[in-house]
């Protein structure tokens, strides 16, 4: 057994109970400790899910960032309702989100794409996100005329990039416990307060 959750001791909001966690996986040396399932649904009510990368939390909402004209950015435009799961094998943990999502300024997307690798940078304008492409050597060409378009300048940040931050109304901590007793802690978000409450599991 890894560890233990109980109601009485956990903290007040759900942001702080998050970092205590985030800086304990963090410490356990957990992979990839940021990535997390984003789930978003379509027009058509169909759901969809993929990894992105936990880049902030900025005023209780997650940030992450993307093309927005991808499949999860039409998804995201479609509706704005989704989830995010983290999952720490490691510490045999679990953090289920709702919430509600919308883009962040461009001044703030800005700043974080200039810190990202150059490469990375050149990506962002080599790949048309969720299209169907040609072929590899399609790809490896639009890197050749960017990087070469790009040479010598700043990459500038492109209109259809930038950040996204969730919202959440509803955060559920899952700890594992012996005989799949586990302990559940579930933070839902009404009239300006959060309510705390135990699931069985």
């Amino acid at each position: 057994m890894v560890g233990s959750l109980d109601e009485k001791q956990v903290e007040a909001d759900p942001i702080s109970q998050f970092s205590v966690w985030f800086k304990e996986a963090l410490n356990a040396e957990v992979n990839e400790v940021n990535a997390m399932v984003l789930s978003t649904v379509d027009r058509h009510h169909k759901p969809h899910a993929r990894i992105v990368l936990l880049k902030d939390i900025i005023d209780g909402a997650f940030t992450f960032y993307t093309n927005y004209n991808s499949h999860k950015g039409e998804e995201i435009a479609a509706n704005p309702n989704v989830s995010l799961l983290f999952f720490w094998s490691e510490l045999e943990r679990q953090v289920r989100i709702e919430g509600t999502i919308s883009k962040i300024d461009r001044a703030t997307s800005g700043q974080y794409f200039h810190s990202r690798p150059r490469g990375s940078q050149i990506g962002a304008h080599v790949s048309p996100q969720s299209q169907a492409i040609q072929n590899r050597e399609w790809l490896e060409k639009r890197w050749e005329e960017f990087e070469k378009k790009f040479e010598g300048g700043e990459v500038p940040l492109p209109d259809y990039w930038g950040g996204y931050s969730v919202k959440p109304s509803l955060i559920e901590f899952w700890q594992g416990r012996p005989s799949r007793l586990h302990d559940r802690i579930l933070y839902t978000y009404s009239f300006g307060l959060w309510q705390i409450e135990r699931l069985a599991p």
